[in-house]
């Protein structure tokens, strides 16, 4: 978190409930093992490194049979806006620069928190849509929201010929009545637990009380649901 955040949140923070803010690199932050009931990660996760060592590092950190809920960016965010620029330079320069950050598949996600050791993982996908008049308008926002580029390598300045051909690319490609350059945010929010002896487990195989394919019945009150399904 930044200064200028933790000086916000303080601003606005209740002055009867204790907080204490630290600024930290979310992958190492100074946190004991088995410290945690909770860990919440509000659209930062896609700005860290190494996303597999900060979920074993938030395991690390929760008691047995406490979560971590988080929301980040994935994949489909802004790629109207990528695909317009990647276009635009390919026409005035004959290649590419890196001008947005790269973000992770929404389908990792869920392998990630398994193979750091969560259990019991859910993980939810949204699409949200929202309308600029321009790329510059867009690009105006992007900075505003601290969502530019955070590449080590990128270019650092865009030639405004570029950014017309792209504002024009974005609009024949993309535009809509409601919105001339209509930009995607990908939105994945999980929850995962760190496994103890109250999570419940899963049963064992061959220990169903009733088929499939009567479950219509048993909710209708048809047949009892204590009705062991007889697979002859």
């Amino acid at each position: 978190m930044s200064t200028g955040l933790i000086q916000r949140s303080r601003n606005a923070a209740d002055p009867e409930v204790p907080v204490l803010s630290i600024i930290a690199d979310e992958s190492v932050a100074p946190f004991r093992e088995k410290s945690a009931d909770l860990v919440v990660s509000s659209l930062s996760a896609h700005w860290i490194n190494d996303l597999a060592k900060w979920f074993s590092y938030c395991l690390s950190i929760l008691r047995p049979d406490c979560p971590l809920i988080g929301a980040m960016l994935a994949n489909e965010t802004l790629h109207e806006l990528r695909i317009a620029l990647q276009l635009a330079e390919m026409e005035r320069l004959g290649g590419i620069g890196l001008h947005i950050s790269p973000f992770v598949r929404a389908d990792d996600i869920g392998s990630l928190m398994s193979q750091a050791g969560f259990g019991m993982i859910t993980v939810d996908t949204d699409e949200l849509t929202v309308g600029y008049p321009s790329i510059f308008a867009l690009l105006y926002d992007l900075q505003g929201m601290g969502e530019s580029n955070a590449l080590r390598n990128r270019s650092t300045h865009i030639r405004r010929d570029i950014l017309i051909a792209a504002d024009a690319i974005y609009r024949s490609m993309f535009s809509r009545e409601d919105a001339p350059c209509p930009a995607s945010f990908q939105i994945v929010s999980f929850i995962g637990w760190r496994p103890g002896p109250l999570m419940p487990k899963p049963a064992k195989r061959g220990s169903q009380q009733a088929s499939f394919k009567d479950i219509g019945k048993i909710i209708e009150g048809k047949m009892p649901f204590s009705k062991k399904h007889d697979p002859k």
